[in-house]
């Protein structure tokens, strides 16, 4: 059983190093890196839909930093699912959010301050989990959380942000932020679709998706977000480098102390910026 699930974790990092990009279908102001990891918006606020190359798999994280910001629009970057092949689209909407939606089979929701977190009915919303767990446990998913993580680069006023970065790290919105998405399948045979912040579930933002049919991630570089990168997830095992960053990390009062600690500069630099 063990050598099934060391399998199962293998097949789902080699899918997602493939599908850790983005499909050639995208907004019309929307730029592509070579590699169709970085999508920009070079001008405007809208038309900056992309999608994920390949549908997702159960479970499977779809997630992106926030690269640049661009100040003077109102909004944020919009993440989701759709069941809609980008392929067959005759010409990429403007807007996720009513256009794409409006389109039926599709789950888009902005990213803000307050995030969408639906409980079951009768039931309350679940704790969230610490910061510090390695894996973030959703329902039977299990997913290493260290990659799920944003971090500010520590500098002058980094202090100032280690509360929030023992807490939830960044806020949702912030340079740097990473935003995830996956769907959950469900005993019923839907699914329900979650979006990640940091490291943290927001809960089920919708639910009976049909699961049977290929889902695409949906990421919208609207408004005051100019540029995101497709970030790999990593199934398995944290490694003990990682874990060792979190204790490290744990019991210091801030991370400019790191580079007071006895310990080889790569480490620090390690401990400190990833």
């Amino acid at each position: 059983r063990g050598q099934l699930k060391i399998a199962a974790a293998a097949a789902m990092a080699a899918r997602c190093r493939l599908a850790a990009r983005f499909h050639r279908v995208h907004g019309a102001n929307v730029r592509l890196d070579a590699s169709r990891t970085r999508a920009t918006r070079v001008q405007s606020f809208a038309h900056g839909l992309c999608f994920s190359q390949e549908p997702l798999a159960p479970g499977q994280v779809f997630l992106v930093e926030i690269e640049e910001k661009e100040a003077g629009w109102c909004g944020h970057l919009r993440v989701g699912l759709t069941a809609l092949d980008p392929q067959s689209l005759g010409t990429v909407p403007e807007y996720s959010l009513p256009d794409l939606v409006n389109m039926g089979d599709t789950w888009v929701f902005a990213i803000t301050r307050s995030q969408n977190r639906v409980a079951p009915e009768g039931t309350e919303v679940p704790v969230r989990g610490s910061p510090w767990e390695p894996f973030l446990l959703i329902g039977r998913l299990r997913i290493p959380r260290d990659t799920l993580v944003g971090r500010s680069r520590p500098g002058r006023y980094s202090h100032l942000l280690d509360d929030l970065y023992k807490s939830n790290v960044l806020p949702a919105t912030a340079r740097r932020s990473r935003i995830g998405v996956l769907y959950a399948p469900q005993p019923d045979g839907t699914a329900d679709m979650h979006i990640l912040i940091n490291g943290e579930d927001m809960g089920a933002s919708a639910r009976r998706l049909p699961a049977a049919r290929p889902l695409y991630a949906v990421v919208d570089v609207f408004a005051s977000t100019k540029s995101v990168r497709v970030i790999p997830v990593e199934y398995g095992f944290p490694s003990l480098q990682t874990l060792c960053r979190l204790i490290i990390q744990k019991h210091v009062v801030h991370r400019l102390a790191i580079d007071g600690l006895d310990l080889p500069p790569p480490l620090k630099s390690f401990c400190q910026h990833e």
